[in-house]
């Protein structure tokens, strides 16, 4: 081959070698564009997704929140259930429970109306307020109220049952525990021995009150003492209010003991034996029964949940406030 014929081969070698080149870096571009489109859209989509799941869950919130009141028509036993922890933000909250309860004892339909209850108790501010407004609806719409215990009627459920006219049990269900505490935790000796230094600046001498860092002093233990008796004399005064003449006051009565539903009855804690049913055919003489309970929709409990999981700090705080549990 001569040099003339060499030159011309390597020349066209290296041309095809950056057209290779090109070729393979228009390709890359290529990809990387097509990949950053498709980027785009799935983020577009994505968002346009979470939008949408807000506004379908504001609207759930707002045009179908809770469950909505049975159009019950001829006569009937409204049945309220009251289940779980009382609190304000719980499905057995003063503000649901009271809903539910105007609306039955509004109902003409409504022979009666039964509260079904299985809880251990929980807030005594909640508690106080759906007892204060069952008294206040029981007086205003002349209907009878009964309470029913399921498995347990204790601490704040009882200061909620407390407001019937009778409270029904089962032989062997928990009635009673009417006593109020607070609970925490005091880590400052475990700080001590790993070394750790609790910083704690207030303004106010008493302002890191039942702090668990730092030590309980006297005159702070003897305010929250106090401050306990204050609310179990509370409770005590409407569980006599409530109950009246019926109650058999024994020694333990307000020590924060429980009772099965035997000795509730005999106690005084509890008028007799009874279920639901039971209540509804002997008692309000109206077998047929109609749930007034409002519950959650699906998406009251994501919004619920969402707002847990945001505020479990805060929430963990709250475990100082006094509960009727």
């Amino acid at each position: 081959m001569t040099e003339e014929q060499k030159n011309t081969a390597n020349t066209s070698s290296s041309e095809q070698a950056q057209a290779w080149e090109r070729s393979m870096l228009e390709r890359i571009a290529t990809a990387s564009i097509q990949e950053q489109a498709k980027a785009r859209r799935w983020r577009t989509f994505t968002r346009m997704a979470w939008l949408l799941f807000f506004v379908g869950l504001a609207w759930m919130l707002m045009f179908k929140s809770g469950a909505k009141t049975p159009a019950a028509k001829g006569s009937h036993t409204a049945v309220i259930e009251v289940r779980g922890n009382i609190a304000d933000d719980a499905e057995a909250s003063a503000s649901n429970i009271l809903t539910a309860a105007k609306a039955a004892f509004e109902d003409a339909g409504s022979k009666a109306v039964i509260l079904s209850i299985n809880s251990g108790g929980g807030s005594p501010v909640q508690a106080g307020i759906i007892n204060d407004e069952l008294k206040r609806m029981r007086a205003h719409y002349n209907k009878p109220l009964y309470a029913v215990v399921g498995d347990t009627s204790a601490s704040g459920a009882y200061y909620v049952a407390v407001a019937a006219d009778e409270i029904f049990v089962d032989k062997a269900s928990m009635v009673g525990s009417i006593g109020v505490l607070m609970d925490g935790f005091g880590f400052t000796g475990t700080m001590e021995k790993i070394g750790v230094e609790r910083r704690l600046i207030t303004a106010g001498e008493n302002k890191g009150f039942l702090d668990p860092y730092s030590p309980l002093k006297p005159e702070q233990r003897a305010h929250a003492q106090n401050m306990i008796n204050q609310i179990h004399a509370q409770f005590i005064q409407v569980v006599r209010q409530g109950r009246g003449a019926k109650l058999k006051e024994t020694e333990g009565m307000f020590s924060g003991l429980v009772w099965n539903g035997e000795q509730a009855v005999q106690m005084g804690l509890a008028d007799q034996l009874g279920n639901v049913r039971s209540v509804a055919r002997d008692v309000v003489k109206e077998e047929k029964t109609v749930d007034y309970t409002k519950r959650d929709n699906m998406a009251e409990q994501l919004a619920r949940r969402f707002g847990v999981a945001v505020g479990v700090g805060f929430a963990e705080s709250l475990q100082k406030i006094p509960a009727l549990r």
